[in-house]
């Protein structure tokens, strides 16, 4: 139990996006609100949780704790990722590519957020379809979980480390 302590307070948490939903009733609308929000480590730890509450500081929260139930580790190849990946979730599409140490973060919006909170310190990006934050931030997290590192890639076909690397 103190394990899980000590690694949620050295997470970190960006909102993504704060959206104002709306349920018409018989009397009238009930007005919530729906918080976005991202939490990593800066080390290749991330995820994301979705939080609706009546108001917006309630919603955050639960977005928070929702996030730090869906933790996932990432593979890095230095300060950016092993290889170009296109990362899918419903109609978003997120392509990611390395990048040369010094270049930077290259990202908009959800994907800025994402990478920050993983501690890619170098990376190009493009969404390419869905500019929804829900889809865009899915996406980005599954190519990332997708990536393959340069071991798990020589285990897989059978072959050395220096010869996947070249």
């Amino acid at each position: 139990m103190a394990n899980t302590d000590t690694k949620a307070t050295e997470l970190s948490e960006k909102v993504v996006s704060i959206n104002r939903v709306s349920k018409t009733v018989k009397g009238g609308r009930i007005m919530k609100f729906s918080a976005l929000v991202v939490v990593g480590d800066g080390n290749g730890t991330v995820g994301f949780g979705l939080g609706k509450s009546g108001e917006v500081p309630d919603a955050i929260r639960k977005g928070i704790e929702d996030a730090k139930k869906n933790l996932v580790k990432i593979p890095m190849y230095g300060t950016t990722i092993p290889h170009e990946i296109i990362g899918k979730f419903g109609a978003g599409r997120i392509l990611m590519k390395p990048a040369a140490p010094g270049t930077g973060v290259i990202a908009g919006g959800p994907v800025r957020a994402v990478i920050e909170m993983a501690g890619i310190k170098d990376i190009r990006t493009k969404s390419l379809r869905s500019n929804n934050p829900c889809n865009v931030v899915r996406a980005t997290i599954n190519g990332l979980m997708s990536c393959m590192s340069a071991k798990e890639a020589a285990q897989k076909r059978g072959k050395s480390i220096k010869e996947i690397l070249g």
